[in-house]
């Protein structure tokens, strides 16, 4: 060594730059991963204090959202990728490690952003976050990813399709291949169709609102979101779609529990149990699996027109109190009880229209809760089939000769469906009051493609909807 070059001084140690945008991503990201958090529940509240600090304004808000959106839908076919940039089994890289993969790979693959700003901007975050020496894995795989774009990666990590079908389309479209395969039974027909399906699971859906009758309309929504910000709904009378960046909290009508944010799914399946065709009093209402409250909220200002009276009713207590807070300032009454559908306290026979939105695996709602894909173990299906199956013999008990039953579902998974009705129908896993099938198709008016009846299944890439189910069932004796 030279004289020289023993006299150059040492470069300093650079702090590495904090990014709160991508900071508040990889937190929300940890707790997903860590306490089974949903993104929907963990990112409002970041996005809020991010603003309150003076952190954030809308478009750094807009790219915190699709940086850990985009992570979640896409989660499987990015560790395909770093699975093939890493010289070990993913199961040995540390959870933590992975999210600032997942991250980088997303603004590598699925954004907009320059490589050399994405490579930069994670590896700034890994330094921040887990320490300069695992910033520096991140460094090597990011840039062995970022030297393909996606088609070419998925070419080299996904099997061809005719090799085999369902392992393709579980790695190209980042679904789990067990769930592929349940939603591909579920529709049916060939490769155009689920790919359509499990495409529409990765688009970023629509906010949309329901106008709560007799407490707010779809026209003064649309007047106070503005027309260039909002539309009417595709098939909901009371439904408004917002335009992408649309927040529902600036209205006052949703601030004032008189609108409120509805997947028309949902608004649909309530519709539909209101307008059932019903010999006899209409008096009394029953929500028996009401929690959140969205559907309730709808049933009570359906009922309060007609002069009925809603019982919600939502075994956790601190989902029955999100169930009143939706209810608060009904026109009409109501009532809001904690207790359990499958040992109810009323009395059989006691109401003349009865839903039970019953617990599943919300296979239908993956667009909106993405991470679902990634907990959810084909097991849970089977494990909800017996409370499904007892909610729904406890509803057919308490509503009287006559009345109807709706059994909704947000998943189309033919065990959580149909295989329910027909099971409780025929007495199997216990006996239940008699009951016959209401075509539900007529009660949604003007929507294509429901199939063959007397059910419906709705779809997110045919309907632009959740992936809502409905039964109609009147009680026979």
């Amino acid at each position: 060594m030279n004289d020289r070059a023993r006299r150059r001084p040492a470069r300093p140690h650079r702090r590495p730059k904090k990014d709160p945008v991508r900071i508040l991503a990889f937190e929300a990201l940890r707790a997903v991963d860590e306490r089974d958090a949903y993104a929907n529940l963990v990112l409002p509240p970041l996005l809020r204090k991010a603003r309150e600090r003076g952190d954030f304004d809308a478009r750094d808000a807009a790219l915190a959202t699709e940086l850990v959106y985009g992570t979640l839908r896409r989660r499987g076919t990015y560790d395909a990728i770093v699975a093939a940039c890493v010289d070990r089994p993913l199961r040995e890289v540390d959870p933590p490690v992975l999210d600032v993969l997942g991250l980088g790979a997303h603004q590598l693959l699925g954004t907009r952003i320059p490589p050399h700003a994405a490579v930069s901007a994670s590896v700034e975050l890994a330094r921040v976050v887990l320490g300069d020496g695992r910033a520096k894995f991140v460094n090597a795989v990011l840039r062995r990813i970022a030297a393909d774009d996606l088609e070419g990666w998925l070419e080299r990590v996904a099997p061809p399709y005719e090799d085999d079908p369902e392992e393709h389309l579980a790695v190209v479209h980042s679904h789990p291949r067990w769930v592929v395969s349940a939603l591909w039974d579920a529709l049916g027909g060939g490769r155009a169709a689920i790919e359509d399906l499990l495409a529409a699971d990765n688009e970023r859906p629509e906010v949309t609102l329901v106008a709560r009758p007799g407490r707010a309309t779809p026209e003064e929504l649309l007047t106070a979101a503005g027309q260039d910000r909002a539309r009417a709904g595709r098939w909901s009378p009371y439904a408004v779609r917002l335009a992408e960046g649309g927040d529902p909290g600036a209205l006052d009508a949703v601030r004032e529990g008189r609108a409120g944010v509805q997947d028309e799914g949902s608004q649909l399946v309530a519709l539909a149990l209101a307008n059932a065709p019903l010999d006899g009093p209409d008096a009394r209402w029953l929500d028996g699996c009401a929690g959140p409250g969205g559907k309730a909220a709808l049933l009570g200002a359906l009922a309060a027109r007609r002069g009925a009276a809603l019982l919600a009713s939502e075994k956790q207590p601190h989902r029955a109190r999100l169930v009143a807070r939706a209810l608060a300032g009904n026109p009409g009454p109501y009532q809001v009880i904690a207790a359990d559908g499958t040992r109810p306290p009323w009395r059989p026979g006691s109401f003349d229209r009865v839903l039970v939105d019953v617990p599943c695996s919300g296979l239908g709602a993956l667009r909106r809760r993405p991470e679902a894909r990634w907990r959810r173990r084909p097991e849970d299906v089977s494990g909800f089939a017996t409370l499904q199956r007892g909610l729904l013999r406890e509803a057919l008990a308490a509503v009287r000769v006559g009345g109807v039953v709706g059994y909704a579902t947000c998943s189309p998974h033919p065990a959580e469906t149909r295989v329910v009705v027909d099971d409780v129908l025929r007495g199997r896993g216990g006996p239940a009051p008699q009951a016959e099938w209401i075509d539900a198709r007529p009660l949604m008016p003007g929507v294509p493609s429901l199939g063959e009846g007397p059910d419906v299944q709705l779809w997110p890439h045919v309907h632009g909807t959740d992936a809502m189910y409905l039964a109609l069932l009147r009680r026979t004796g």
